[in-house]
Formats: C-alpha cells, sequence, structure tokens
C-alpha cells in the first residue's frame, strides 16, 4: 500500500470528492445569511438575559418575602407561646382563687350556723334565767373546760418564763449551755486519815456507764450453780 500511494505517476492512488466550490457571490451570501442568524441568535441571547434577570429579582424579592414572613412567624410564634403561658398562669390564678372562694363560703356558712346556734342558746339561757331556773348542764361544762384551759395556758406561760429565765443564767459568763447529766467532780475520802471533806477527782475522773440497751432483754442472767465437795 506504501508503494502504491507512494508513486505520483499511479493515477489510483487519489479519488476526487466530487461537487463545486462556490462562487464568491454565493460566499458572501452565505456570509450575510450567517451574520443574520447570528443577530437573531444574538437578540434571542439577550432577551433570554433580560429574562433571566428579572426572574432573579423576582426570586430575589420573593426570597426576602418568605424570610421576612419567618422572621414575622417567629415573632408571632414566640408571642403566641407567651399569651399561651400567660393564660394558663391566670387559670391556674383562678382555679385556686375559686377553691379559695368556695372554703371561704364554706367558713361562711359554718360561721352563721355557730351564730344561730349561739344565738339560740343565748335565747335558752335567758328564758332560764329570767324564769329562776340553773343554765344548762352543757354551760357549766363549757365553762369548766374554758377554766381549764386558762389554767393550762398560764401554767404554759409560767413554764416558758422560768424556762426562759434558766437559759438566761446558763448563758451568762464563763457558763456553758448543755442538756447533759450532771455528773460529780468531787468524792468525800473514806479512809480513816482523811477529813470527810470532799476531794476533786483530778484528771482521772471515774468512768460512768450508760444505760444498758433494750436488747439485753433478750438475755438471761447465768443461774449459779452450787457447787457440791
Amino acid at each position: 500500500l506504501e508503494e502504491i500511494f507512494a508513486d505520483t505517476s499511479n493515477e489510483s492512488r487519489k479519488r476526487d470528492l466530487g461537487g463545486t466550490d462556490p462562487s464568491v457571490p454565493e460566499l458572501l451570501k452565505k456570509i450575510e445569511q450567517l451574520e443574520v442568524k447570528l443577530v437573531q441568535k444574538e437578540e434571542k441571547l439577550l432577551e433570554t438575559d433580560l429574562l433571566c434577570e428579572h426572574v432573579s429579582r423576582l426570586t430575589a424579592r420573593t426570597q426576602a418575602m418568605a424570610e421576612n414572613g419567618r422572621q414575622d412567624t417567629l415573632l408571632l410564634a414566640k408571642r403566641t407561646n407567651e399569651l399561651q403561658r400567660k393564660i394558663k398562669d391566670r387559670t391556674q390564678k383562678m382555679m385556686a382563687l375559686v377553691a379559695e372562694l368556695s372554703m371561704k363560703q364554706a367558713l361562711t356558712i359554718k360561721l352563721q350556723q355557730e351564730v344561730k346556734d349561739k344565738e339560740q342558746f343565748f335565747v335558752t339561757v335567758s328564758s332560764r334565767i329570767d324564769q329562776g331556773l340553773p343554765p344548762p348542764r352543757e354551760t357549766e361544762s363549757e365553762w369548766l373546760k374554758v377554766l381549764r384551759n386558762e389554767k393550762m395556758q398560764k401554767e404554759a406561760a409560767e413554764a416558758r418564763a422560768k424556762r426562759a429565765a434558766a437559759d438566761a443564767e446558763a448563758a451568762g459568763p464563763g457558763r456553758i449551755h448543755t442538756t447533759a447529766e450532771q455528773r460529780p467532780t468531787a468524792y468525800v475520802p473514806d479512809d480513816g486519815y482523811s477529813l470527810p471533806l470532799p476531794r476533786p477527782y483530778g484528771a482521772h475522773p471515774p468512768f460512768k456507764p450508760s444505760e444498758p440497751s433494750s436488747h439485753l432483754r433478750h438475755f438471761r442472767k447465768p443461774t449459779v450453780k452450787p457447787i457440791n465437795i
């Protein structure tokens, strides 16, 4: 193949494509047509650019509106939550007031009934006194109860006063307030050559055993058996 195509005298090594070349007027006409098409394409492209720019402006405006709407929605949601919380608080307060009002009404009815009972009792006692009769036994019981309560209150007040005075005396300078049981700090010697005078224990006072615990009731003391020799 190389030798065939390298031989310049061989006419069969080339093949004409056929056709004719356009003339200059035809080429100019073709160029004009292409220029017209190019202008049309440029106009269409410009229209497309303008349309894209308009769509971009509309999209930006829509996004801004959506963002503003989102902010408004967030503010509205916060406001709604705050109002719901206030409504809940007011509802709880109203329920508490209604419950308190019901209690007050019940107490009022009870007190009114007590007033009526007292008035009826007063009328009964007054009529018995006018007739020269002694008051009812319930009156005497109530009066004795009042006297007993006054006596108990007086004794309690005196006990509190004594306790306060003892606490004030114990809180004096050089004294320590304690609820522990007092322990002896001295002893009287019982030997024959010492005087029977109190003598302080010093640095080693005697040990005071504690009270036996309650679990010792489960133990029995051992029985001492006699020893037979």
